[in-house]
């Protein structure tokens, strides 16, 4: 009778081994940046969009590209520039002299993984193009509904530090990313190792040895697992307790949306799967919480130029909360 309580309601298994091929993989060419990889990861079995923050060089967009390499689906990358137009990114109706009529030619936002490099270099107008694509996984041109292929994923990035050129995302677009991940220089002994892979082998062989080792239709299979996992109603009041909290805290002018809740519940069932249970604990939630709140809050004035940040008053909602026993 014991022995059944503490049996494994959901069989992860193949979720753990898909997890650590995954990461094998990428770790052939990916130095350190275990916390990146780990939320793409979560990114995907949750089902979410991710925005990775970091300055140039710390290999943003080479974990992403080689997060589809590992992964057999489609991949399409699409550069952000001041002129970039919306048709750019969603198609263009083109017409057919032969057959008189206007037919539509898919842009590259018709894939799986969607890598977007510096997303905050185009214009309102091409970020606008994102909205339903990124909340509803369809398009609709010319009066037409068009549906995108599971599973479907945005991976953007931006450097945090250069502004020539460059746009704030809406608040509404920001709250379509379920993560806000932020890359950090390697350690001395990463960087090492990094520039002596280099020296051994160039970053184009390294690509090379990647190989894919998940289908299309097993994500579906594990996302549909990561669902069903248990969790108490306690932590549920955690999470919305949390959420609420950003919504009148005094060093804050915008708080999260419900959206948010979700996303946190979410992403604590992913980690909760990839660390092998099938339930979720209260420090899976303080975990994903900074990654998921970092981009929808917005800072008051005073606190701004004060030099604080959202991720200093996320820190301090939660530990004013109890955390469930």
């Amino acid at each position: 009778m014991e022995e059944n309580l503490f049996q494994q309601r959901t069989d992860l298994e193949e979720l753990q081994q898909a997890v650590q091929l995954l990461k094998h993989e990428i770790g052939k060419v990916i130095v350190g940046q275990d916390q990146m990889i780990e939320l793409l990861l979560a990114g995907i079995l949750a089902d979410g969009h991710i925005l990775i923050e970091g300055v140039p060089g710390v290999a943003k967009t080479l974990t992403a590209k080689l997060l589809s390499r590992s992964i057999s689906v489609g991949f399409s990358r699409i550069q952000f520039t001041p002129d970039l137009m919306p048709s750019d990114v969603t198609g263009v109706s083109v017409f057919n002299p032969k057959e008189l009529v206007f037919q539509f030619r898919p842009g590259p936002v018709f894939s799986n993984i969607v890598l977007i490099d510096e997303i905050n270099r185009a214009p309102a107008k091409t970020q606008a193009a994102l909205f339903e694509v990124m909340e509803e996984r369809q398009i609709t041109v010319d009066g037409q509904m068009m549906l995108l292929q599971n599973p479907f994923m945005v991976v953007a990035t931006q450097n945090p530090i250069e502004q020539e050129g460059t746009y704030h995302l809406p608040e509404a677009q920001l709250d379509r990313f379920l993560f806000k991940i932020k890359v950090n220089y390697p350690t001395p002994e990463e960087e090492f190792k990094i520039v002596f892979n280099h020296h051994s082998m160039n970053t184009e062989s390294m690509i090379g040895l990647v190989q894919p080792v998940l289908q299309a239709n097993q994500i579906e299979s594990l996302r549909d697992k990561v669902r069903t996992l248990h969790v108490e109603e306690k932590l549920i009041h955690f999470i919305t307790a949390i959420v609420t909290g950003t919504r009148n805290h005094k060093s804050l002018y915008l708080g999260a949306s419900p959206r948010a809740s979700i996303g946190i519940l979410n992403a604590s069932k992913a980690l909760a799967a990839m660390r092998g249970r099938d339930f979720v604990l209260p420090d899976d939630i303080i975990y994903v919480t900074p990654s998921v709140l970092r981009h929808r809050l917005v800072l008051s004035p005073e606190k701004e130029m004060e030099g604080a940040t959202t991720d200093d008053v996320i820190n301090e909602i939660v530990s004013s909360i109890d955390i469930p026993r």
